[in-house]
């Protein structure tokens, strides 16, 4: 049933449909004047329009226009347009010019719908052009609605030139336009033009045949195809740009945008409205939104009840008689995956509670049995979904559900998977994903079924006449397979069609189909291996087909085209590799994209070559009319058949003459074919994938080939820049005979577009010795030079262009005319010039008062001998550039004249040597004195002067490669006479270090090491002056050298006078100390003194500086001078001091007790090389310390040799002070002393040592003796002990005396007593001493009863248990007595 004729249906049936102009808040028609639709009369059945006068079919087409239009008017007049709005052109000149043509009443038709009363609000702009929503469902259009908002139109008669396409041929022809196959759906399209109106509806996120996120998406690998996300799409949806589909230029040798996409399901939805029904559009966003990689495979598309989808043709019993006319047909992927629908859903809302469940049912069975006309033939599935408000009850608990879902199976005669119920709730998106599941399992059956299909046409093929069909049955299983997401046999089928293609036989006839269907089958079979990450297979699957196919040429005069169709071969799989990698494959630096677009660069670049040589007709030769290449329908019926013998399989041409006026129409579209973009576009790729995996020399290498396609192209400009890029790699590595051919193009480059600073730059370094030019071309290139520089215009170059060529004249003339800079200052750093230059000193330092030499070499590498006007060095200090500067005036015309006349005169292969010399400044000693560029001028400032700049002290881009060669070059230099020299063996010295004079005195400096710690350590300094005149502003700067570590800095101290000591006040340099003059022979002594607190090792620095008159090249100057010593001297200890705490009895203590006296002794062990006289000495206690004694010095004046040691002994004793932790401070034992041999007025040196602490402890009892300090044999020896309570308790003491065999005593031998606190208890013996000799007394054992650890042992420290007994004398005389 056509759609005119079902547009006149009663508002019933348009409710059936899911449409309703009422509905959708549109005004009713309008008469027929005004170009709406007409108005559905009563008894209209869904067969015919009973009672209706037919109408013409382009007034039915208007028709639906103009409703359109009454639709989106009333629809932004109620929702708000978007804020950029433009008015519909009325007159003339807002339209624009109007297609030729004859009249047709669609465009005044069309205003006069805008403005009657129905349209509130302007229109807006055309689909596509900024707009992203679509129109209402079931406008008439075919394409349905996607998503709510306006849409605009804008120049509808100027179609052509906008690029607004029509599907439907009544509107082309509404628009004087001839009607076309849309290359997307093959629907109707305009001619000029590449989609009808439908796919751009659906280009730009509308429901007609289009690319969303959910549909089958084109790759960006895709030829001529650029993907753009636009956010005004609509919820989840990408837009593809309008303008890149009307501005895009399509080959005959792209591949299918059909073939590159990812085949999914095709499903397609009626029954929503998704423009003014927001539940619709929530359920249409949820199938659309967030379209995730975990979610099904499905292409979805809202599509109105009532559309048309492809007609099937009768099914064929069989193929006895049956002749294919070719292997694929140029529709057929697109049906299946745009157009064929897997599964139909039909939305329709329906309650299981519905009140009119009847009338609803059958409603709903009505639609389906719309859906099932429509796809009469086809095996595509159809399912129906229950939009119902009210979450369902759990399978059985609802019998009026089941019985209800029963009956309308049988109304709808479907079965019951195929029915389902979408509750719109909170959970809508979860419902969703599970009928996309149900949807996908309905979609893989029909395939499957598809598959099977196919398959059963196969039995009835024979070998010798259907070998087509056999590689068509089986790509048809393998992109079916793919749309089942079965890959693996998808992959197998593609490479079981691929063999059969290639045993087709071939023909010039039908060779191209054959490579044609090959590619498409070789693509198909690369991008699965890619898919299933095995990436080897992809790449030997394409290099198989690379050997099969590089041979299959066909025709020779079409051979371009086969470098085409190979070029295509290579440039898709690196497409295919790229996307891989993205994907997150790993290439290599051998193994990469980047080989591909180099293969397929090489092949366009072949392909431009065979064009040259093809297709060079006459201009005379005019293109065949009619046009051979043109077809009915616009577009072929089979991929790789050509236009004019479609369909022909014989290998006889029918039609030679025919045959040939085609090959004439492809050879001048070939003509007309930028061949130099596409190379550039393919080496682009190259260039950014080998960048990419750090492959220099490969993107050098392509860059080259960039940059001379550009100069084919005559982009001038980009030639030069890339090729300027690609010579620095060139130059650094030595690559000359390349860089020569880079320069040569570079040069012509320059030429043609008159650049004089780039001219001149490539001809200076054409003549260098990088250059491997011949000499007769050398020569004429600096004859040019000469002429540029003499104000002329150079001859041409060879081989450019003529035309060209002409205009580069214009261009030198205008350049000769203008006044302007004729000074060109050019750096040669970067590239390699004809004359080299190097700096040399004869020294790396000079004297302030010795002149500065060094030597210019200069060095030519031209043809000819050359003159040059100036020679200019340039200091880093630029007072000396006046002293070096060379100039020779000549004329312009004399810069080859005169060749071995003057100083700047250079003849090739021999070196010129320019000495210079200066008297530096007294200023700059100390400094570096740099050459910082060297200017050598080629003619003068009358005509064009040329600036060689050097930077440093000479060499170019390619000195430092030749200085390493000549460094490890074993071969003998030749010999040369003495004032020439080998230019490898002059080595650049481009700086110098000013000096002072060299001084005329002597610094002498007397000490007696080693230095004593804070001493005042005396250093005597002796200058005398040497010079033969006087000296003058004598200084002199002393003391610790700078640049030490910190701590000496701080602990070291200088003076100059020894009798004040040092503190922390004085440094550790002394500056600038004023000395007087000196007169010849004279000497001085200054006597510094250094105070050093730490010990270790000092360096110590004396500089003496003077100012004394001189002359260098005969003027006088004041130089100053200045000499230093320096002298590490040690620092040692003075002595060394030991402390011990010892008993009464000389018994070690670890501790001592409280008012308990013990001893003090120190020992000074002298450390010092040199003797040291002991001034004093003194102990200074700490307040928990006393004294027994008076405290006197006992080393008072005592000289300390080497090795030498005083000792000291205190008596102290230290009250109780309870527990102290650490114990209990002693105090200080200070030192003064001083260097034996120093002089009397040298202060004396206080050395204080710390004395450590010791631990004090108390105890009960303390026994102290009384007795004689030796004994006589058998004398008594009275012996008193005294017993001190030291606690404040009774003491009950227990007191024994054992026995001894030395001894007799008398006394009490056992007793118990009580001592008082703080008393004091006295016990007397008397010992007879029996034995001469040390003996040991008897023992005193005391017992506390309080303090059972009060040992004997302890009481042992305290009382003596031996002495000395003598024994006994004779009586002697007092005679005897005198004597003695």
């Amino acid at each position: 049933m056509r759609g005119e004729e079902r547009q006149r249906r009663t508002p019933a049936h348009s409710r059936a449909l899911g449409w309703d102009p009422g509905e959708l808040g549109a005004p009713r028609p309008a008469p027929r004047a005004q170009g709406t639709c007409r108005a559905a009369r009563p008894g209209t059945s869904l067969t015919g329009a009973r009672g209706c006068a037919p109408r013409p079919r382009w007034e039915r087409a208007l028709s639906r226009v103009a409703h359109l239009l009454v639709l989106v008017g009333t629809h932004r007049a109620g929702r708000g347009a978007p804020p950029e709005r433009t008015a519909f052109p009325t007159t003339k000149r807002q339209r624009g010019q109007r297609p030729t043509g004859r009249a047709s009443p669609f465009g005044a038709s069309v205003v006069a719908a805008a403005q009657s009363s129905h349209w509130q609000t302007p229109i807006a702009c055309a689909p596509g052009l900024g707009s992203a929503q679509p129109p209402a469902v079931g406008c008439g259009l075919g394409a349905g609605a996607a998503a709510g908002g306006a849409w605009e139109v804008q120049r509808l008669p100027d179609a052509r030139k906008s690029g607004v396409k029509f599907r439907d041929s009544h509107w082309c022809r509404a628009l004087s336009l001839r009607p076309r196959k849309c290359f997307l759906c093959w629907g109707r399209w305009v001619q000029g033009s590449l989609a009808c109106w439908s796919c751009l509806w659906g280009c730009s996120g509308g429901d007609g045949p289009r690319r969303s996120v959910t549909s089958p998406r084109l790759p960006s690998s895709c030829p001529g195809w650029r993907r753009q996300a636009s956010a005004a799409a609509g919820p989840g949806r990408g837009a593809w740009g309008f303008c890149d589909i009307v501005n895009m230029s399509p080959t005959q040798w792209d591949l299918p945008v059909e073939l590159c996409c990812r085949p999914m399901a095709f499903v397609t939805l009626t029954g929503l409205d998704v423009v003014y029904n927001a539940v619709h559009r929530a359920v249409w966003d949820a199938f659309c939104a967030n379209r995730r990689a975990d979610r099904v495979p499905i292409s979805f598309k809202v599509l109105p009840g009532d559309h048309e989808y492809p007609k099937c043709r009768p099914k064929r019993t069989s193929y006895e008689w049956y002749i294919p006319k070719g292997i694929l047909k140029t529709g057929w992927m697109n049906k299946h995956l745009n157009l064929v629908p897997a599964l139909v859903v039909v939305f329709y809302e329906l309650d299981w509670d519905e009140p009119q469940w009847k009338e609803k049912q059958s409603e709903c069975a009505t639609r389906v049995e719309i859906v099932r006309q429509s796809l009469q033939g086809r095996n595509t599935k159809v399912a129906v979904v229950l939009i119902q408000k009210k979450t369902p009850l759990p399978p059985g608990e609802d019998v009026i559900a089941s019985e209800r879902a029963a009956a309308l199976c049988n109304a709808c005669e479907l079965s019951g998977k195929s029915l389902f119920v979408l509750p719109h709730t909170d959970h809508l998106v979860g419902y969703i994903i599970r009928l996309e599941n149900a949807f996908y399992e309905h979609a893989q059956t029909y395939y499957y079924t598809e598959i099977r299909r196919v398959k059963s046409h196969k039995e009835f093929l024979n070998k010798t006449t259907h070998q087509l069909l056999f590689v068509r049955h089986q790509f048809k299983i393998a992109f079916f397979s793919e749309l089942k997401q079965d890959t693996q046999n998808a992959l197998k089928n593609y490479r079981t069609a691929y063999n059969l293609v290639h045993e087709l036989r071939a023909h010039e006839t039908n060779i191209l189909e054959i490579k044609t269907m090959a590619g498409f089958i070789n693509y198909k079979i690369c991008r699965l291996c890619f898919q299933h990450n095995t990436p080897l297979d992809a790449i030997a699957q394409f290099r198989k087909h690379i050997d099969l196919c590089k041979k299959k040429i066909g025709s020779a005069e079409l051979s371009f085209e086969h470098a085409a169709w190979m070029s295509k071969q290579f440039q898709a799989f690196g497409d295919l590799f790229d996307e891989a990698i993205k994907l997150g494959l790993t290439a290599i630096q051998t193994q990469n994209p980047g080989f591909y677009y180099q293969q397929a660069a090489y092949y366009a670049q072949e392909r431009k070559q065979l064009a040259k040589s093809l297709c060079n007709h006459e201009a005379s030769v005019m293109y065949p009319n009619p046009d051979p290449l043109e077809t009915q329908t616009g577009v072929l019926d089979f991929y790789g058949q050509r236009s004019w013998r479609q369909g022909i399989l014989s290998f006889d041409l029918s039609d030679p003459e025919k045959e040939k006026v085609g090959v004439l129409a492809i050879q001048l579209k070939e003509r007309n074919v930028a061949h130099s973009e596409i190379i550039i576009t393919l080496l682009s790729n190259a260039v950014a994938q080998f960048k990419k995996y750090k492959c220099p020399r490969m993107k050098s290498h392509l860059m080259v080939q960039m940059g001379e396609e550009y100069y084919y192209a005559k982009d001038y400009t980009k030639a030069l820049k890339l090729l300027d890029y690609v010579m620095c790699d060139y130059r650094s590595e030595g690559w000359w005979t390349l860089l020569t051919s880079i320069l040569t193009t570079a040069l012509k480059c320059s030429y043609l577009m008159a650049q004089l600073k780039d001219y001149i730059t490539y001809s200076l370094e054409l003549l260098g010795r990088a250059s491997t030019l011949k000499d007769d071309q050398k020569s004429r290139i600096e004859k040019n030079l000469i002429n540029v520089l003499m104000n002329e215009s150079p001859d041409p170059e060879p081989d450019c262009d003529t035309f060209a060529g002409k205009t580069a004249q214009k261009l030198w003339a205008d350049r000769i005319s203008l006044a302007g800079s004729n000074v060109f200052t050019i750096g040669v750093q970067d590239f390699v010039p004809f004359v080299q230059c190097k700096a040399k000193f004869h020294a790396p330092s000079f004297h302030v008062d010795v002149p500065v030499e060094f030597d210019i070499y200069l060095k030519a590498d031209c043809p000819h001998p050359i003159r040059f006007s100036k020679l200019c060095v340039s200091f880093n200090n630029q007072e000396y550039n006046q002293f070096c500067v060379i100039e020779e005036a000549s004329k312009a015309n004399e810069v080859l004249e005169n060749p071995t006349q003057g100083k700047m005169c250079l003849v090739p292969g021999k070196t010129r040597k320019l000495l210079f010399k200066f008297v530096a400044k007294t200023e700059d000693v100390g400094k570096k004195i740099e050459i910082t560029s060297v200017d050598l001028a080629l003619g003068n400032e009358t005509g064009r002067c040329v600036v060689l700049n050097w930077q440093g002290g000479g060499g170019d881009a390619a000195s430092s490669q030749e200085a390493l060669q000549a460094a490890r070059s074993f071969k003998r230099r030749p010999k040369l006479p003495d004032n020439e020299v080998h230019w490898d063996s002059i080595i650049i010295q481009a700086s110098t270090m000013i000096i002072s004079r060299v001084p005329n005195i002597s610094v002498h400096l007397q000490h007696e090491p080693p230095a004593l710690t804070n001493e005042m350590y005396c250093l005597v300094v002796t200058v005398q002056s040497h010079e033969k005149t006087q000296i003058r502003d004598v200084k002199l700067t002393a003391g610790l050298k700078p640049g030490q570590d910190a701590n000496l800095t701080q602990k070291t101290h200088v003076t100059l006078h020894g009798t004040e000591l040092c503190d922390e006040s004085y440094p550790a340099l002394l500056t600038d100390i004023p000395v007087g003059d000196l007169h010849p022979g004279e000497q001085l002594e200054k006597m510094l003194y250094v105070r050093c607190g730490t010990v270790g090792s000092r360096m110590f620095l004396v500089y003496v500086s003077y100012l004394i008159n001189t002359t260098a090249e005969e003027k006088e100057i004041v130089c100053k001078c200045h000499k230093d010593e320096t002298v590490t001297i040690e620092t040692v200890f003075p002595f060394d001091v030991a402390v011990k705490f010892v008993s009464a009895k000389f018994e070690h203590l670890e501790r001592v007790y409280a008012d308990i006296p013990f001893l003090l002794m120190t020992d000074l062990l002298s450390a010092s090389p040199w003797a040291l006289t002991v001034v004093s000495s003194e102990l200074q206690l700490a307040p928990s310390m006393t004294t027994v004694d008076q405290l006197e010095s006992q080393v008072d004046n005592v000289v300390l040799q080497t090795g030498e040691s005083a000792s000291e002994c205190f008596c102290l004793r230290c009250p109780s002070l309870g527990n102290v932790e650490g114990g209990v401070a002693t105090g200080h034992y200070i030192i003064s002393w001083k260097r034996t041999s120093a002089m009397e007025n040298i202060p004396v040196i206080r050395t204080v040592i710390t004395l450590p602490h010791v631990i004090v402890e108390n105890i009960p009892l303390h026994v102290n003796a009384d007795l004689p300090s030796f004994g006589r044999v058998r004398e008594s020896l009275p012996v008193k002990y005294h017993l001190q309570n030291k606690t404040d308790f009774v003491q009950d003491v227990e007191i024994s005396v054992e026995p001894s065999d030395a001894f007799m005593f008398s006394g009490l031998k056992q007793i118990r007593l009580r001592i008082l606190p703080g008393t004091e208890q006295e016990m007397l013996y008397n010992f007879y001493p029996l034995m001469a000799g040390y003996q040991q007394l008897p023992s005193l054992n005391i017992n506390l009863l309080r303090f059972p650890n009060f040992t004997n042992q302890l009481l042992r420290r305290f009382i003596p248990t031996s002495i000395f007994v003598k024994p006994q004398g004779r009586l002697m005389d007092d005679t005897s007595i005198a004597a003695a």
